[in-house]
């Protein structure tokens, strides 16, 4: 993880306890979540935008969009009018966790970009998976959260963070470095198997039928065309997660043995990190997150303990129940030594707007 950037530049006039502690990201591909959150947990403000990946909208592109958030939230809590008498000045510490910083070298840059806008005092990025990591984790107070992250969303990603503070993660960055799973990856095995069996090259297989009725079309070959010709994207498709968990809910095979993949890649990374952090045996918490896994779909979520369970049972599973935007407000927490008070509070007014 890159180490947050602190800027020496603070007016003699501007009072530190009147700014509100930590402006949290969890930015993402398809959705940017943003809270601002006080020195005692309180939550200010917390709302939801559009994706500012940079991997998307370049560096400079990324940063406008936060910028746009992150002033839209101090206009939710109200601080508009104080944040312009700052010169823009926003919260003591950014805490952002950004999908597609997968490199330590681009949390860093987006580190220094986000910390040159004069939004805080002091900035981190690191990858969203962090963020998730420490949504699923209480540490004892004096001691560092620590354990490891599988997330499911779009896509597939691990980090693990051992008690001495060492870190494994992978590149997460796709079929060539090794990574499978996720919506857009389930979404297409959903329609390669769903147009294999309407074409008579594989077995039928309800997802076929199913497929077609998700789009209101008369056929899995007419769906192939709407996207052929630019009627539906990579987000359509990221969508047929729900197909997949109804159909194999109803016991088609094929479905069933999707699930069945899924689960085995997730428990690889999760029991790959838990080996270089050396932790076998060490009773490693390992949180799950993301969109395909805080679904709680029940075979899915059978499948990984029972795997996790064979093959380490000292192991502790769990799914998060806050978003992955209060991991971030945590870690910024942490950060300024905020404490467990603070960390229970912002835990109850996020499950609170969650529900």
């Amino acid at each position: 993880m890159a180490d947050a950037v602190e800027d020496p530049q603070l007016p003699a006039e501007l009072a530190i306890e009147s700014l509100p502690a930590v402006l949290a990201i969890d930015g993402g591909n398809s959705k940017t979540d943003v809270a601002l959150v006080a020195a005692d947990g309180t939550l200010l403000a917390a709302l939801r935008g559009p994706g500012a990946s940079q991997e998307y909208y370049g560096i400079d592109g990324a940063v406008r969009r936060l910028g746009e958030l992150a002033n839209e939230a101090a206009a939710q809590a109200g601080l508009a009018d104080a944040v312009a008498r700052r010169g823009g000045l926003i919260a003591r510490h950014i805490s952002s966790c950004l999908a597609g910083a997968d490199l330590p070298e681009e949390e860093e840059q987006l580190t220094e970009a986000l910390n040159g806008q004069g939004w805080s005092l002091s900035t981190a990025v690191v990858n969203d998976t962090f963020a998730v990591l420490r949504a699923g984790l209480s540490p004892v107070p004096g001691e560092r959260a620590w354990g490891v992250a599988v997330t499911c969303g779009a896509g597939i990603n691990c980090v693990g963070v051992a008690p001495d503070g060492q870190v494994t993660r992978f590149l997460s960055m796709g079929p060539l470095s090794g990574d499978w799973g996720g919506g857009l990856d389930l979404g297409q095995e959903v329609m390669w198997h769903s147009m294999r069996a309407e074409d008579g090259r594989d077995p039928d297989t309800a997802l076929r039928q199913a497929v077609a009725a998700h789009f209101g079309l008369p056929t899995v070959r007419d769906v192939v065309i709407a996207e052929h010709q630019g009627r539906l994207g990579r987000d359509d498709f990221r969508k047929l997660t729900t197909v997949l968990f109804a159909v194999a809910a109803a016991g088609d095979r094929v479905a069933r043995d999707l699930l069945e993949r899924q689960a085995e890649e997730i428990c690889l990374m999760a029991l790959t990190a838990i080996r270089r952090l050396g932790l076998t045996g060490a009773g490693t918490p390992v949180i799950l997150g993301g969109g395909v896994l805080t679904a709680r779909n029940p075979l899915l979520t059978e499948a990984i303990e029972r795997r996790l369970a064979a093959a380490a049972p000292d192991v502790v599973p769990r799914v998060v129940d806050v978003p992955p935007v209060t991991g971030a407000a945590l870690l910024g927490l942490d950060f300024l030594e905020a404490g467990p008070d603070a960390e229970r509070r912002l835990r109850a007014s996020t499950r609170l707007a969650n529900a």
